[in-house]
């Protein structure tokens, strides 16, 4: 609706994981270069965690994107107990025909599978979003996948991706043998403020939009509000450009953004971080000062954002 008022090209701050629109911040590059290495040295299991609207998922949509074509990739998402067996999605991702849809038939027609993308000098890799919806018994059904793989030949690769309380169910005592099958695990954090700031500036840019459309003190609010959380930044800088856009402003100023936060607090429908009423607007720019001077350190001195 606004796009064209800005003079963009789409919506830069779209809640759909867009691998198209992924900022590689300091964790968000490790996260995808440990997918990438895992890839090239066939590591069984590797985990990736990250709370709600950290951006796993759009990192997920980057790496199966650039995956070489040697490798087959099967995207498995909010996998649960209660809409089927693991071996009937894994079957349905891949679209693998068995003689009958019992779990031995389904395993035996994924055996096969695997045998012949081998025989094709091909990998296979599951990648499981939402894996802390897996209960126990799933997560021994995929070790027990894994024993496929030999001491010399990987022909199966898994992938859990998950919010943090995958962790507290991979510590339970019955699931030490499938820990010890995990090869690498990375945890996805948010955003700090020079990167909340070169993230908001990013995606505009991936739509055509200028630098200028939020100004520092706007990227320092909305990291403030929002804890560096990338969909927590996506649904205020949208709103954003809505109400700046409503009122014909070309620019997005810290008033804009604390009127969208203050309009979400009304409502009772929010996650941002919540502003006192009898809070001075003043008092909040000078904590705002704070952040702006960390945007703007590292901006004149990039090598610190990654000091740390």
């Amino acid at each position: 609706m606004y796009e064209s008022f800005f003079g963009l090209s789409g919506n830069p701050f779209s809640l759909l994981p867009d691998a198209n629109f992924l900022y590689l911040s300091k964790r968000h590059n490790h996260v995808l270069n440990l997918l990438e290495y895992g890839s090239l040295t066939h590591s069984g299991f590797m985990v990736i965690t990250g709370d709600v609207g950290a951006g796993k998922t759009t990192v997920i949509r980057h790496f199966m994107r650039d995956l070489p074509g040697e490798i087959t990739v099967g995207l498995i998402t909010n996998p649960s107990k209660g809409l089927g067996s693991l071996l009937a999605w894994i079957t349905k991702t891949f679209e693998i025909e068995g003689l009958g849809r019992d779990d031995a038939s389904m395993y035996h027609a994924f055996i096969a599978f695997l045998v012949d993308e081998y025989a094709k000098d091909r990998r296979v890799v599951i990648i499981i979003d939402e894996a802390q919806n897996l209960p126990s018994d799933m997560l021994e059904e995929l070790r027990m996948l894994s024993n496929v793989n030999n001491e010399s030949d990987q022909l199966l690769q898994i992938v859990l991706v998950g919010q943090p309380e995958l962790l507290a169910t991979l510590k339970r005592p019955d699931l030490r043998q499938f820990v010890q099958r995990i090869s690498a695990h990375c945890n996805l954090t948010a955003l700090d403020a020079y990167e909340t700031a070169a993230y908001i500036r990013y995606r505009l840019g991936v739509v055509g939009g200028s630098d200028a459309i939020f100004d520092d003190i706007a990227c320092a609010a909305a990291y403030f509000f929002t804890f560096g959380v990338p969909r927590l930044i996506n649904m205020l800088c949208d709103q954003a450009l809505m109400y700046a856009f409503a009122e014909d402003e070309k620019f997005v100023t810290f008033y804009t953004v604390l009127e969208v936060v203050n309009d979400r607090s009304t409502s009772g429908l929010t996650a941002f971080r919540a502003v006192a009423n009898d809070q001075p607007q003043d008092d909040l720019l000078q904590e705002l000062e704070t952040i702006l001077d960390q945007i703007r350190t590292v901006r004149a001195d990039p090598e610190l954002a990654y000091s740390n």
